[in-house]
């Protein structure tokens, strides 16, 4: 017969093969092993604890009955994580609220047994548990995950970060930050009732008795809620791989724009200096584009927080758009410079039409593509399928005036054209992202926007673009006269 103390020291993978055997002691070990865990995410989701619990119940359930589906036992912990988010949100959605401001009685949960615990340590009351939500509640989940689990794990930072599979420097930053942001007249009170509102053993008889007979029969109601729960999974893959593409789709519509404005060139010499100028953009692109997941790397390495990480990804990409922007004004004059030259030549050859509207289209759609299509795509994974098809008709609409215009002209003044409404779409693409970015992070990042702000405050963005604008208008200034001086207009 299998004694507690064997079944404590089997991996996650055989309690997985016993419990699969029918062996519910097992499976009562890692209800034992993870109902800290599962109850917190559940908290740290709904902010009430009867609800939490019930939630978190309704996870070791639905694991019992799907556990043959478990493709990786040794990775039980992260398949209980996602089956609780889900089932929290659902919680969430079930209820047509938010997380609770205020918590229920705990008159809802189980009596915890007397053996356990004293009876001033059973339960916490309506206000005092109220309170500990409205002091949570302003905690970002990344921070409030962390904070919970810490207090019901014996202050244990290994636990926690074994349990959430961050080092343990990630779970020391992001406790220090939580705390931070919690009130201090209340931080004394929330240890303690975090403390005394962790599940004990009779959780884990709760979860049992609830049991179907064997693992894997799953009821109606479980195939309903895993149906669900496969449909919202569809839905953000198709949302992923629909914005992947239209970021592609714009890439190449670049691309193609870059291959057209080559072969127009009236010159070997123009050519080559267009080809010098087009690696160039692509060379920052790729670097700024590589920067991204190595400040990833660094911040996991050193321990940052999210704001430090967040706010470094911001400075990259403000720094990328800085020298994009003024590559691109110095490029298209530099171009102006050659036509003029080239055309006041005597034997210059007369500027020459537009190839068609097959080449227009093409020149339109890497102008419009390469700048819109990545917002659209942006907007799309952020759920704000609204804002997707405004950009999108948009985009659409200035494409076919742009289009309207450039009917009859020659090369030289489509190149102009086209600098004029490059200059009109970056305007478009700074007053959305001002608009709209930050609502897109935070739906990214499944926080509220008064969380994500705690993490990248409000008036960022609009500074960064106060700054960009800036610098461009002093490039503008300060190249005009030199390159007026060369010829350019």
């Amino acid at each position: 017969m299998t004694t507690l103390s064997t079944l404590t020291e089997l991996t996650d993978a055989d309690l997985v093969s016993r419990s699969l055997a029918g062996d519910r002691e097992a499976f009562s070990q890692i209800v034992l092993r993870y109902q800290t865990l599962v109850c917190s995410l559940a908290y740290s989701v709904i902010g009430n604890l009867g609800q939490s619990e019930d939630a978190a119940q309704e996870t070791f359930i639905v694991a019992w009955k799907r556990l043959r589906h478990l493709r990786e036992p040794s990775k039980l912990r992260a398949w209980l994580c996602g089956i609780v988010h889900n089932r929290a949100r659902d919680s969430i959605r079930r209820d047509g609220r938010e997380a609770a401001a205020g918590a229920q009685s705990l008159d809802v949960i189980q009596e915890i047994a007397a053996s356990e615990a004293l009876p001033s340590e059973t339960a916490i009351g309506n206000e005092e548990q109220a309170i500990m939500w409205r002091a949570l509640c302003r905690v970002p989940e990344i921070y409030r995950q962390p904070l919970i689990l810490f207090y019901r794990e014996q202050n244990s930072v290994e636990r926690v970060a074994e349990a959430l599979e961050l080092s343990e420097d990630a779970v020391k930053q992001r406790l220090s930050r939580g705390r931070k942001l919690l009130h201090q007249e209340v931080i004394a009170f929330v240890e303690d009732a975090l403390r005394q509102t962790a599940p004990k053993r009779s959780f884990t008889a709760s979860v049992l008795s609830a049991l179907p007979l064997a693992p894997g029969l799953a009821a109606s109601g479980g195939l309903t809620a895993a149906g669900k729960g496969a449909a919202a999974k569809s839905a953000g893959i198709v949302a992923v791989v629909s914005g992947s593409l239209l970021s592609i789709a714009g890439v190449l519509l670049g691309l193609g724009a870059q291959l057209l404005v080559l072969r127009a060139s009236p010159s070997a010499r123009e050519k080559r200096i267009k080809a010098m100028w087009f690696a160039g953009i692509w060379g920052i692109t790729l670097v700024a584009w590589g920067i991204q997941p190595a400040l990833g790397i660094l911040g996991r390495r050193f321990g940052w927080d999210d704001q430090t990480l967040t706010l470094a990804q911001a400075a990259n990409w403000w720094l990328y758009t800085v020298i994009l922007m003024t590559m691109a004004i110095v490029m298209f004059r530099s171009f102006f410079a050659m036509r003029r030259q080239a055309y006041t030549e005597s034997n210059a050859p007369a500027p020459r039409p537009v190839g068609g509207w097959k080449s227009a289209t093409v020149l339109l759609g890497g102008v419009y593509g390469a700048n819109m299509f990545w917002l659209v795509a942006v907007a799309w994974r952020a759920n704000d399928p609204i804002t997707a098809w405004v950009i999108g008709i948009t985009t659409a609409l200035l494409a076919g005036w742009h289009l309207r215009r450039l009917e009859g002209k020659d090369c030289n003044q489509g190149l102009r054209l086209a600098a004029e409404h490059l200059t009109m779409v970056w305007g478009l693409v700074i007053l959305t992202l001002n608009l709209r970015l930050d609502h897109w992070l935070a739906a990214l990042r499944g926080v509220e926007l008064s969380q994500w702000h705690q993490i990248l405050p409000a008036w960022v963005i609009p500074a960064l673009s106060v700054a960009l604008l800036a610098w461009l208008g002093a490039v503008v200034a300060m190249t005009r006269p030199q390159l007026s001086k060369a010829g350019i207009p």
